[in-house]
């Protein structure tokens, strides 16, 4: 844990799906300040740095204690790679401060229910495990994606995996998939690679809670349901 590490979230204005998506209201607060907070509080990082093109969501992180020391000037559209902005704002931050960092973690401010017990427990295996680049992900449950079908426009369905329909649902063998709650990198290597889908790339599973990553109104809804049914246990 000796490592000099940052973490940069990622966070542009302009969202579609859900407006003003990365400081929406979330029981009380804005959605990316649960990060920032939970980054703050598993106290691995040298710089807790808020990558924004946004006036508004850059004084909202400063506000809940992280660092915007410049706005993000490139890779801010729809269609640019996360990675390609955290990257960018690596090389920023580097010039910036006259600083180099052994590990980036990269945080979603879309993964609010990820808290810092997490953060830590994913950069403990990607140390332990000597990983190079590290994603997070949840075991598909009750969503089996063995049973997943299209649609055609005539109304047929059309199973993706044939088999897999006629199968017992215990005789399948478990499906993973990738959330942004915590992705870890060397920073030669992600440098190198320019995606943390780089060459010999591993994972890291946590549970599929605090995994969730809102990005739709019925994303957002439930995350408000969960986070209801949590204050009730907890008052």
């Amino acid at each position: 844990m000796k490592n000099e590490s940052i973490c940069v979230i990622p966070a542009r204005g302009g969202s579609k799906r859900i407006p003003n998506k990365n400081v929406i209201d979330l029981n009380g607060k804005p959605m990316i300040a649960y990060t920032i907070e939970a980054a703050k509080a598993s106290r691995l990082f040298k710089r807790i740095i808020v990558s924004t093109d946004d006036r508004e969501i850059a004084n909202i992180s400063k506000r809940y204690g992280a660092e915007v020391p410049f706005l993000r000037k490139s890779y801010h559209d729809d269609h640019s790679p996360v990675s390609l902005a955290t990257l960018y704002t690596l090389e920023q931050a580097e010039e910036y401060y006259e600083e180099r960092y052994d590990h980036l973690i990269q945080l979603l401010p879309s993964c609010p229910f990820r808290d810092s017990d997490v953060i830590v427990q994913a950069y403990q295996h990607f140390i332990n495990t000597q990983n190079k680049l590290q994603i997070s992900v949840f075991k598909f449950g009750w969503m089996n994606p063995w049973w997943a079908l299209k649609i055609e426009e005539n109304g047929e369905p059309t199973p993706f995996f044939t088999e897999a329909v006629k199968a017992r649902s215990q005789d399948l063998i478990d499906l993973y998939c990738p959330t942004g709650a915590v992705w870890i990198a060397n920073i030669p290597d992600l440098k190198k690679e320019k995606t943390f889908y780089g060459s010999g790339y591993r994972v890291y599973e946590i549970n599929w809670m605090k995994a969730i990553d809102i990005d739709t109104e019925e994303d957002l809804n439930m995350a408000k349901a969960l986070l209801q049914v949590k204050n009730q246990f907890q008052e």
